[in-house]
């Protein structure tokens, strides 16, 4: 598989089958993940990965928790901007939309809604469960470089035949995060990721989410030749 093929085949997917992943491959799409660049090659990342027991005493203290905070520990930085300006706040919402309608849950049945986000706490049923952290002295520049180790894991994933949803929701669960991995208090959860293979039969994972068109994101200069605009 190529990175274009990887690149184009990759979707979050929100429902797993009852498969595990062996300990080796995880392992080797982490191993590799390792070569990441980062300014400095400071590598400012923590990663762990979870199943079995291990997986399952998370997602219990987790269970626990909510029932208490049933809106979650609060998420030690901010995840979106406040007052998300257009056109970045339209795309979310289409997001959203897109995502509740394949499997019929109306923007009016807030229940249904909270049911399905709260399935973020269960890593939608994927046999693997991670966790990355970065350290919290960080800058933005390092910030930027543990996107591309998200990155690295989430196409190399896809190129063994594994399916990803990277998942900031687990950053408002950092306090139960932080209890169970043991994390020094240097280290900040920055998100989850669910891993492993997806089931084709649910709607849920039917979903391509749009991209913006060419022209919003990029321009070319300075060209001897006018580029033809990809569709």
């Amino acid at each position: 598989m190529s990175v274009t093929e990887a690149l184009l085949g990759r979707h979050s997917t929100r429902a797993f089958l009852d498969r595990p992943v062996e300990a080796d491959l995880v392992r080797d799409i982490i191993d590799v993940a390792r070569r990441a660049p980062s300014s400095s090659n400071m590598q400012p990342w923590r990663l762990a990965a979870m199943a079995g027991d291990d997986l399952a005493r998370l997602k219990a203290a987790v269970r626990q928790s909510l029932t208490v905070q049933p809106m979650g520990e609060g998420s030690e930085y901010k995840i979106y901007a406040d007052h998300l300006k257009e056109p970045y706040n339209g795309h979310r919402r289409k997001c959203a939309e897109d995502m509740y309608g394949t499997i019929g849950i109306p923007r009016e049945n807030k229940f249904g809604r909270l049911m399905q986000f709260a399935r973020n706490f269960d890593f939608f049923g994927a046999p693997v469960g991670m966790i990355l952290s970065i350290d919290r002295s960080m800058e933005p520049g390092q910030w930027a470089d543990l996107g591309i180790f998200l990155q690295s894991l989430l196409l190399l994933a896809q190129e063994r035949g594994l399916a990803t949803c990277p998942q900031a929701a687990w950053a408002a669960m950092h306090k139960t995060v932080r209890a169970h991995l043991g994390l020094p208090d240097e280290l900040m959860v920055y998100c989850g990721i669910s891993l492993g293979y997806a089931d084709p039969a649910h709607p849920i994972n039917g979903l391509i989410t749009d991209r913006a068109p060419f022209a919003q994101v990029a321009e070319l200069r300075g060209f001897a030749v006018a580029a033809v605009e990809p569709a």
